[in-house]
């Protein structure tokens, strides 16, 4: 007789397997009009640039996750992320597994409090003068550590929150974790995802980051200088008096 509460046993499907699903699911979804954003990785390595490999690295440093995401590691490098949609606070995915039709992921991000923007527009304050430093992440390494400390632009665990139609109990799926390696994929291709998954409008950081360095100045413009010399030490310096 069979038992209600008889334990069963997935079988870990083959890369083969995922490969052939995967790309029978982008075929299926093309015929029907429908055009996916798979995440494609080329070698070992997921991320390569900075925003990227940042998003990756601050996943990891969670002990929260610690034994959870290295099983998405595989199934990101095999093509499973099938599609990936980035957008304000949300991210939905479609992931492949053993069956042939690819599982339902959804993440959620908790956005930023003003107040952490400002404690970063004061953290960027002359660091940061354009778009294209801040992209390529070549700002001072102070500011790429307080970009990543607690209380930065990157999430904490408590500010992800995540969901699969897969029937595996887990805290974090393989599936949930292969879809967060792909964001830090997807970021290598374009940054400003990242700044749009925060709810950041990044031309407006930079901008409001400019005027509060432009104020601070102006703060300081009825000031007399040190550097200044006054008349009276500038005639005895060259003898005149």
């Amino acid at each position: 007789m069979s038992r209600y509460w008889e334990d069963t046993v997935y079988e870990q499907p083959s890369e083969e397997k995922i490969r052939k699903n995967a790309a029978d699911t982008v075929q299926k979804e093309k015929k029907k009009g429908k055009v996916l954003s798979p995440v494609i990785i080329s070698g070992r390595v997921i991320a390569k640039e900075w925003w990227g490999k940042a998003w990756c690295e601050n996943l990891e440093r969670y002990a929260d996750y610690e034994s959870r995401l290295d099983r998405g590691k595989r199934y990101v490098r095999t093509g499973a992320v099938v599609d990936l949609q980035i957008q304000k606070g949300k991210i939905n995915a479609r992931v492949q597994g053993r069956r042939k039709t690819p599982y339902k992921v959804e993440i959620r991000i908790s956005p930023l409090s003003e107040e952490r923007c400002q404690n970063i527009i004061a953290l960027c304050g002359d660091k940061i003068q354009n778009l294209e430093v801040l992209m390529e992440g070549k700002f001072p390494e102070e500011l790429r550590e307080a970009f990543l400390q607690r209380g930065g632009l990157f999430p904490e665990p408590k500010e992800i929150g995540f969901g699969c139609s897969c029937p595996d109990w887990a805290l974090m799926c393989k599936h949930v974790a292969a879809v967060l390696y792909g964001v830090g994929a997807r970021f290598d291709e374009n940054p400003l995802l990242f700044f749009e998954l925060r709810g950041l409008d990044v031309g407006r950081l930079i901008d409001v980051t400019l005027a509060d360095r432009v104020e601070k100045m102006l703060e300081n413009a009825d000031r007399p200088s040190e550097r200044i010399i006054r008349q009276e030490d500038y005639l005895k310096i060259f003898g005149l008096c």
